[in-house]
């Protein structure tokens, strides 16, 4: 149940954001729910790999690679749901980090206190 209400929470975030941020859309809300899952799928399956890879960037920019790691895991959701758009590197960049923003602190208070 945790994990179905963190999606839901994720899709909320992205919709809204999307309404912000002129360089993200989505076609509806739908597209943000399957944003969630693919989102899910691909820190799951490829956000380690890029991360092992990019260990020693990371450690070499202070931890700032890992945040250009997530702007490319956006960008590789992007190129897997063709109703949604990202306008570059930078607006990913920018949704990543007020996704990621947001989100932790609206399951924060979701969080029962496991």
């Amino acid at each position: 149940m945790n994990l179905i209400i963190r999606l839901f929470v994720t899709a909320i975030v992205a919709y809204l954001l999307t309404k912000i941020l002129p360089g993200v859309q989505f076609e509806s809300f739908s597209t943000a729910i399957i944003f969630a899952i693919v989102l899910g799928v691909l820190n799951i399956f490829v956000k380690p790999i890029l991360s092992l890879f990019g260990l020693p960037l990371t450690i070499l920019t202070l931890g700032f690679f890992a945040l250009v790691i997530n702007a490319g895991i956006i960008l590789i959701a992007d190129y897997f749901i063709d109703s949604m758009v990202v306008d570059g590197f930078w607006w990913a960049f920018i949704f990543s980090i007020l996704l990621s923003i947001v989100t932790s602190l609206a399951n924060s208070m979701f969080s029962d206190g496991d």
